[in-house]
């Protein structure tokens, strides 16, 4: 369940960062609303994270954690932000996934 959570975490690590990048695009009341959106999934973000170290390794589950919201973050990128997605870029973020998966695997 821990390990459920953690993923949960990182989701919405991602979506305050999606926020953050909408409310650079927008702005009066509509920007708030990003900013505001951005403010709740930081704190479930943040509390959900508080909640998992209590019961996993806090090095493992903040590797894990940021690790998802990189990856999420990119991908967002990407698909919504129209980055470039170039060969070297997604070739670490595989190394990323890679290393998380690692993570979890050698974890109790």
């Amino acid at each position: 369940m821990n390990w459920i959570l953690l993923i949960i975490a990182g989701l919405f690590e991602v979506a305050f960062a999606a926020c953050l990048g909408k409310a650079k695009e927008t702005s009066g009341t509509e920007a708030t609303y990003w900013y505001l959106g951005f403010l709740v999934c930081l704190a479930i973000s943040m509390v959900l994270l508080v909640k998992v170290t209590q019961h996993l390794p806090i090095g493992t589950a903040y590797a894990v954690w940021t690790g998802i919201g990189a990856v999420g973050t990119v991908l967002i990128g990407i698909l919504v932000f129209k980055e470039p997605a170039t060969f070297w870029r997604l070739f670490f973020i595989t190394t990323l996934i890679v290393s998380i998966i690692g993570l979890k695997l050698v974890s109790n």
